[in-house]
């Protein structure tokens, strides 16, 4: 046997599917099971030790679970016949009138995207740290339920967030595992010669790429930036690396790509929504994007282009303490908006005032949350107090209206109820 001297490779055995079991994968690749009481027995059925061992992932679980567990299941017919019955009421569901079909006919062509900097969706997808994400990953299930013409855009973290554990004397210790993206139940987009779809966003001196990924969802596919790719210098790889990593400089380029790429990814992929939900001031920087094409393609100015954007544009703010609304001072939004801001034809004074509560007051740093509320027609607060909590934080971006009639309006959070039903009591109902 000769060996080649240097060279490492990696094999994995992968347990074949029995043809009467091929359905697994098709559920596999749709998060439909999480939020399915029946679906994820199936798989868990299959061996529950490792279904724990592998966060409940669908996709690593095929891969792992031993051949011998895997051609047992296929000779069960009871296995079998709850296989078929799943990817039939599976089948229904994709397929079937749903409430928006009935009700809104007329806005079927109408495509609302939903930018969000982390989505919960299920443990095996580690890109939430909290209530964000699950309510980002709620929306989705609902959004789903409901047939809304929905689609969402976010960052694909490799570390996700931090896990935690206790060392041996008692202290709570983080890690970051890495998250192989091929044994997720994500697929890559490609184009029409089968290369990935790759978008390109400035950063100083220098472009970064990134790869989109896919996450089906029901009836909504989920869009996610990956900047991990060769071509780009290390320290730029890392953007999209850990969730709420790193320091404020960091932070802006995870909103840069988040934002700004996000929306050349849609285009990449030839999706023009009407809609941009801004789910917090995450990806705030999405509206000046939208202005800077509208901009180039209507040959209008930056306040007419500014003007017919935000009537597309809704922000919800969640964070009712100054302190929790990202801020950034004006060197470090000149070290990576300078040139941008020359793009929309703006000064600089111009382009800083867009995220101050108060225009001339050139000591104000830059906020997300305040460039949000100026650029986006719907604007609510996630409770009907938090929107008046919110009335009053930012009622100097419109000093001259009474607090009250401050444009911030309450829509109370909601959950998606079958993701928050055990087993037991999902089967029961």
């Amino acid at each position: 046997m000769a060996f080649m001297k240097g060279v490492l490779h990696t094999f994995s055995v992968v347990p074949a599917l029995p043809d009467n079991l091929m359905a697994l994968r098709d559920l596999a690749y749709n998060f439909w099971w999480c939020w399915n009481a029946e679906a994820f027995e199936i798989f868990r059925r299959l061996d529950p030790e490792v279904w724990e061992e592998v966060y409940h992932n669908p996709i690593r679980l095929l891969a792992e679970v031993d051949q011998t567990r895997m051609d047992k299941a296929s000779q069960d017919s009871g296995y079998v016949a709850a296989v078929e019955r799943v990817k039939r009421h599976f089948d229904e569901y994709v397929q079937e009138q749903t409430w928006f079909d009935k009700t809104y006919a007329d806005l079927k062509d109408t495509r609302i995207a939903y930018f969000s900097a982390e989505f919960g969706l299920s443990e095996c997808l580690p890109i939430y740290s909290g209530g964000l994400g699950i309510l980002s990953g709620d929306h989705v299930k609902s959004a789903s339920d409901l047939g809304l013409p929905f689609l969402g855009v976010g960052l694909l973290y490799r570390q996700g967030y931090f896990r935690q554990y206790l060392s041996a004397d008692g202290w709570q210790q983080e890690f970051y595992p890495e998250v192989d993206f091929y044994n997720l139940p994500v697929v890559l987009e490609k184009d029409d010669k089968g290369h990935p779809v790759t978008i390109e966003v400035e950063y100083p001196g220098r472009k970064v790429r990134a790869q989109v990924w896919r996450a089906q969802v029901g009836r909504i596919p989920l869009f996610f930036l990956d900047a991990n790719l060769k071509e780009n210098a290390a320290a730029d790889r890392d953007i999209t690396a850990q969730l709420y990593g790193g320091d404020l400089e960091m932070r802006i380029s995870q909103e840069i790509l988040l934002g700004i790429g996000g929306v050349r990814a849609l285009r990449a992929l030839n999706i023009h929504p009407e809609i941009h939900h801004m789910n917090e001031g995450h990806s705030a920087f999405l509206a000046l994007e939208r202005i800077r094409f509208w901009m180039e393609e209507h040959h209008i100015t930056f306040g007419e282009a500014a003007e017919a954007v935000a009537a597309g544009n809704v922000f919800t703010t969640h964070t009712p303490v100054p302190a929790g609304n990202d801020v950034f001072s004006e060197g470090l939004m000149s070290k990576f908006f300078l040139n941008y801001s020359q793009s929309l034809g703006l000064k600089w004074n111009d382009f800083m005032a867009l995220g101050r509560q108060n225009p001339v007051d050139q000591d104000e740093p830059f906020c997300l949350t305040v460039l949000a509320l100026k650029l986006a027609a719907g604007r609510n607060g996630v409770s009907e107090l938090h929107g008046s909590v919110s009335r009053a934080m930012w009622r100097r971006i419109w000093h001259d209206v009474p607090q009250d009639e401050v444009p911030i309006e309450s829509i109370t959070n909601g959950v998606h109820a079958r993701s928050w039903l055990s087993y037991d009591m999902a089967t029961l109902f």
